[in-house]
C-alpha cells in the first residue's frame, strides 16, 4: 500500500505528443462530474491560439500521468491589440485520486503560477478565461478540497457566476409575452431571423456593446455552419439594432441558450423578455427538451428575468483572481 503522507515523487514538466489520450482519462477521473472527451480536449486546449505545450504542466510517475495545471496567457489579442500583459489564466488543474494526499496538487498549481509569473504576469484568474474555458470558475460545492488548495495559495472570490436550466417540455409562449410582442410590433419594433447583411451589424454590437468573447462566438458558429434561424434579433421603429437572442452558439449545442443582449437604454420596456421566449419558443419546436446555459449573474437583472422565465440555478461557480509581487 502506498504511503499517501509522503511527498509525491512525480515530475512535473511540459505538455508533450502522447500525452493527450492519457490527460483525457485522468481528468474523468479526477472530475467525473464534468467530464472531457478527446475532442473537446483537442479544441478547448490543443488548438487555442494562445495554446503554449510549456503551460500545460502535467505531472508524471514513470510512465503514468497523475494530474495536470493548465497555464495560459494571451499570444493572440482578444481584441485589438491588446495582449493583457499583466494577465494570466489556470482554467483548470486535476490530481488523479490515487496520487492525492501527497502535495501533488499544490506543486501543479505553484509550477503553473510560477511559469505565468515568469512571463511577466501578475495576476491569475481562476478560471474565467475566455475564449476556451472549460467552467466559468470553480465550483466549491462539488470540489471542496480544490477550493482549500485555491483559497491558501491566495486566490480570493471576485465574483459569481450561475449556471441556470430550464425545462421546455410542454412549453408554450405566455400569453403576457405574445401581448407585449404585439404592442411592441404595434408601435414599430420588429422581430425577426437576422439576414446575412444583418450580421454585420450583430457581430458588432454584441463586441461594441457587450463582450468580444460573444462577437467571436456569433462569427464562428455561423461560419461553421450553425443556421442563422437560431438567432431572432430586435430592431427599434427607427431600424437600429437594439438587442438578439440564439442558440446553440457554442459546440454545437442546440440546448445552449445564449449570448444574449440588449441595449441598456431599451431594457425595462419588455423587449429582453420578448427575445428570450422568442428563441425558447423556437428550441421547443427544434424538438429541445431543455435550455442551460453556464454564466449570469444570480442577482443581476439578467438573472431574475431568467428566474421569471422558469430557469433555476443548477450550479454556482466562483471566480477567483490571485495578485503576486512584480
Amino acid at each position: 500500500m502506498t504511503d499517501r503522507t509522503t511527498t509525491s515523487r512525480a515530475g512535473i514538466r511540459g505538455f508533450r505528443a502522447g500525452d493527450g489520450p492519457q490527460l483525457v482519462q485522468v481528468w474523468r477521473r479526477s472530475a467525473p462530474a464534468d467530464p472531457i472527451t478527446p475532442d473537446r480536449f483537442r479544441s478547448l486546449v490543443l488548438l487555442d491560439a494562445n495554446f503554449d505545450p510549456e503551460g500545460l504542466r502535467v505531472a508524471v510517475d514513470g510512465d503514468r500521468v497523475v494530474g495536470a495545471a493548465y497555464a495560459v496567457r494571451r499570444l493572440t489579442p482578444m481584441t485589438g491589440t491588446d495582449l493583457e500583459p499583466e494577465q494570466g489564466w489556470i482554467p483548470f488543474f486535476f490530481v488523479d485520486p490515487a496520487a492525492r494526499g501527497r502535495g501533488l496538487g499544490r506543486r501543479l498549481l505553484t509550477d503553473a503560477l510560477d511559469w505565468l509569473h515568469g512571463h511577466g504576469r501578475t495576476r491569475a484568474d481562476f478560471s474565467s478565461y475566455t475564449p476556451n474555458y472549460v467552467l466559468p470558475g470553480l465550483d466549491a460545492e462539488i470540489y471542496p478540497e480544490a477550493a482549500r488548495l485555491l483559497e491558501s495559495l491566495g486566490f480570493r472570490t471576485l465574483y459569481e457566476a450561475a449556471a441556470m436550466d430550464r425545462g421546455l417540455v410542454g412549453y408554450r409562449l405566455p400569453d403576457e409575452v405574445a401581448h407585449r410582442l404585439a404592442e411592441l410590433t404595434a408601435q414599430g419594433h420588429r422581430f425577426a431571423t437576422p439576414t446575412d447583411d444583418d450580421l454585420v451589424e450583430l457581430v458588432a454590437l454584441a463586441g461594441n456593446h457587450f463582450n468580444p468573447d460573444w462577437a467571436r462566438a456569433i462569427r464562428e458558429c455561423l461560419a461553421a455552419g450553425t443556421p442563422s434561424d437560431r438567432i431572432v434579433v430586435a430592431r427599434d421603429p427607427s431600424g437600429r439594432l437594439v438587442g438578439w437572442a440564439m442558440h446553440g452558439a457554442y459546440a454545437s449545442a442546440d440546448e445552449r441558450f445564449g449570448p444574449f443582449g440588449v441595449l441598456e437604454e431599451m431594457r425595462g420596456t419588455g423587449l429582453g423578455k420578448v427575445l428570450l421566449h422568442l428563441v425558447l419558443e423556437r428550441m421547443r419546436a427544434r424538438g429541445a427538451h431543455g435550455a442551460w446555459f453556464l454564466w449570469t449573474g444570480e442577482r443581476s437583472p439578467a438573472g431574475h428575468l431568467y428566474r421569471t422565465a422558469g430557469f433555476t440555478t443548477t450550479r454556482v461557480f466562483r471566480v477567483l483572481r490571485r495578485e503576486a509581487a512584480r
